[in-house]
């Protein structure tokens, strides 16, 4: 078995532990505008150590923050982002992802669905926490769910997961983390801070380029 492979059934059964505990840290006050951007040291893609603010020294810099690499929104902002990301480097807007998975986990993500940037991974969410990401309720996640599903009960969560391994997107990671967009500024300064409402409430392309031509 390969690592990959080992990481996958590892991060599947953290989502059915995580599904069946159901959301624990809360919806926590995400960094406002104005507010300095931390600058974490994160593994990218290919297993090197980079920092985020060396996506925003040269040029401003738009940190996403990823759903779980089995989530469908995640899958739809994916293909929103190949078709919006010539316009982000046009306005001089170096996109980044922050992901949930390990290095060899996220290569496999950005090769499925091609994908021409930085994935930076943080695998126990400390990144995620430290800009005030936490969890959502379910309403923001599955608000179209029967009400069998409300209570996330670990049988519920096991029938899902089989029916989405079965479609060859296994559901991975926390699925209860929200997602969030923000444009930083060379000066480390968060220019635009895009909450989302839920899973897939994805930005205007402009709101995120006019805010970096701004910064």
């Amino acid at each position: 078995m390969t690592s990959l492979q080992t990481q996958s059934i590892a991060a599947q059964a953290e989502w059915l532990e995580r599904w069946s505990n159901g959301p624990t840290e809360g919806e926590w006050p995400i960094l406002r505008t104005g507010a300095f951007a931390p600058d974490w040291r994160l593994l990218d893609h290919d297993g090197t150590e980079r920092s985020l603010s060396e996506f925003w020294t040269a040029q401003p810099a738009l940190l996403m923050f990823w759903r779980h690499f089995g989530c469908g929104c995640g899958f739809e902002r994916a293909a929103r982002l190949n078709a919006e990301i010539h316009g982000y480097r046009d306005a001089g807007l170096q996109p980044v992802i922050i992901g949930q998975g390990e290095p060899e986990r996220a290569a496999a993500y950005r090769a499925e669905h091609g994908l021409d940037c930085t994935i930076l991974c943080d695998p126990d969410h400390d990144a995620y926490r430290a800009y005030g990401i936490g969890h959502w309720n379910i309403e923001r996640i599955l608000p179209d769910a029967p009400p069998e599903y409300w209570h996330h009960p670990r049988e519920i969560g096991v029938d899902f997961q089989t029916q989405r391994r079965a479609d060859g997107q296994p559901l991975v990671d926390d699925p209860w983390r929200a997602v969030n967009e923000f444009v930083v500024g060379t000066n480390g300064v968060i220019r635009l801070n895009y909450a989302y409402q839920y899973c897939e409430d994805y930005p205007n392309p402009q709101v995120l380029t006019t805010a970096a031509r701004l910064s």
